[in-house]
């Protein structure tokens, strides 16, 4: 637990709380006489905590943005993937605590459950310290790429290619890793975007969804050539 706080730089003040968010419900009910509780009541409010401070963010950065484009890229900041690349990051799975039957099954390395882990932290956080240091979390590690980005993070490739290709009928876009290369903290992954199984454009990114996107991006100018 010292070393989970260390990471995300936060001392919990009431260190139950943490624990709560580190608690699978396989855990919780092999344990019931001990007072165990799951972190599920805490992902159910971090999700609202996590949701309303992304929106502030965009809400200040962006203030032309228009509440179609901000309710986009807030969905595609707090969707699974996101949360699983800050649970990879924070190597989350680690200090977990599971029952044995979810242990044995693989539990620890499942992207739900890994998700659900950084809400719940991140209510334990608010719970422990209040919203501003909620806040400090999300920065950190939620909108990362936001900053790095900037306003270009908005153009979502994808769902723009995706659109395009359902005006005609018997079309589909599908997204396939074609390599990865680099050490485990700096891989690079190369992804190709097929029409119709067809090439039609690569890209690579840090994360597979990077390169998915810089995948689209190329498959676009192709695409409206």
């Amino acid at each position: 637990m010292d070393e989970l706080e260390r990471k995300i730089n936060h001392s919990f003040k009431n260190k139950r709380l943490m624990r709560e968010a580190l608690t699978h419900s396989s855990y919780a009910n092999e344990n019931r006489g001990r007072g165990e509780r799951s972190n599920e009541r805490m992902e159910f409010l971090g999700d609202s905590v996590l949701g309303m401070l992304v929106a502030r963010r965009l809400f200040s950065r962006f203030p032309n943005m228009s509440e179609g484009k901000m309710t986009k890229l807030r969905a595609e900041l707090v969707c699974e993937q996101s949360l699983l690349d800050v649970a990879h990051e924070l190597e989350l799975g680690k200090y977990l605590r599971f029952g044995k039957g979810e242990e044995l099954s693989g539990g620890r390395e499942r992207p739900s459950i890994l998700a659900d882990a950084v809400e719940a932290m991140l209510a334990a956080v608010y719970l422990d310290s209040g919203l501003e240091e909620a806040a400090g979390f999300v920065d950190t590690y939620v909108l990362r790429a936001l900053e790095k980005e900037g306003a270009s993070f908005t153009t979502d490739y994808k769902t723009t290619l995706q659109e395009l290709v359902q005006q005609k009928s018997g079309r589909a876009i599908e997204y396939r890793m074609v390599g990865e290369s680099g050490p485990d903290h700096q891989k690079v992954f190369v992804v190709e975007a097929l029409l119709n199984g067809e090439p039609l454009g690569q890209g690579s990114g840090r994360t597979k969804k990077e390169a998915e996107q810089a995948a689209a991006r190329v498959a676009l100018e192709e695409f409206e050539q």
